[in-house]
């Protein structure tokens, strides 16, 4: 796929297929970019809602004034590894290295995972946070780490990880060295979430079936509830099913640890 970054051109042609109602699959394709490239420029600039090719090719010149200049690691260093929270080289601070990589392979890396889950409907600091811990070696980060990296304020940290933690796709321990928390994904992390959404999907059923009762069954409004109530019900159990069949494959494969299901 052909390097260098997006033209103008690129952005118009890409603000064109999302108007079309292309996927970003064939975005990529239509301008020849690799399908992450596509992802990352839609999710950073506004969504496949809001994109407008003039603000995108603004917005990108604006973060390139604003871009700070990358510092390398140390020659002794293993280059392609960066310390937790700060660009020093491995070694440099107690919490271990980030990736290994590139440094600006990772961040362009770290730039898409974030605009995929902006794409699922995390909001976008949330979507940050997660991608940062998913690509730190360690899985783990404190909340002054996470300020530090991201170079947003504690308030904007705090709001995110709690919305993360809601929807169980992050941990929080205790660094009994430090007396303080650290924030942890691990690799049960998406089965917890998607266990979480069964979980709100048959609160949704048990609420929509209930309406449909107060409205009566016969009236539109509570034969619309009713059929809701049946389709989440049904996507509910579905998605405890394909859980459990993943659990299993998974032990089987691995002897992997059982998660307690709901």
């Amino acid at each position: 796929m052909p390097g260098g970054r997006l033209t103008h051109q690129d952005r118009e042609r890409i603000a064109e297929g999302l108007a079309d109602g292309l996927t970003y699959t064939e975005i990529a394709a239509r301008i020849d970019r690799p399908l992450s490239t596509v992802t990352r420029e839609v999710g950073r600039n506004g969504g496949p809602d809001s994109y407008r090719a003039d603000r995108a090719e603004q917005a990108t010149r604006d973060r390139a004034r604003r871009q700070r200049p990358v510092h390398r690691p140390a020659p002794d260093a293993d280059p392609g590894r960066l310390r937790e929270g700060g660009t020093g080289p491995a070694g440099a601070g107690d919490s271990g290295p980030v990736a290994a990589g590139d440094p600006g392979a990772v961040r362009e890396l770290e730039d898409g995972f974030t605009a995929v889950m902006v794409g699922t409907g995390l909001p976008r600091m949330s979507a940050r946070v997660l991608a940062t811990l998913y690509l730190t070696d360690s899985g783990s980060l404190s909340a002054a780490e996470l300020v530090e990296r991201l170079e947003v304020s504690p308030a904007s940290v705090s709001k995110a990880i709690g919305q993360l933690e809601q929807q169980e796709l992050i941990r929080r321990d205790r660094d009994p060295r430090r007396r303080r928390e650290r924030y942890v994904i691990d690799a049960d992390a998406w089965f917890r979430g998607w266990l979480a959404s069964a979980r709100q999907n048959g609160t949704l059923a048990d609420f929509a079936q209930a309406g449909a009762r107060t409205l009566g069954p016969d009236s539109p409004a509570g034969a619309r509830l009713h059929d809701i109530g049946d389709f989440f019900r049904h996507v509910g159990q579905a998605m405890v099913q394909a859980a459990e069949q993943w659990q299993r494959d998974r032990a089987g494969a691995s002897g992997a640890r059982d998660v307690q299901l709901p």
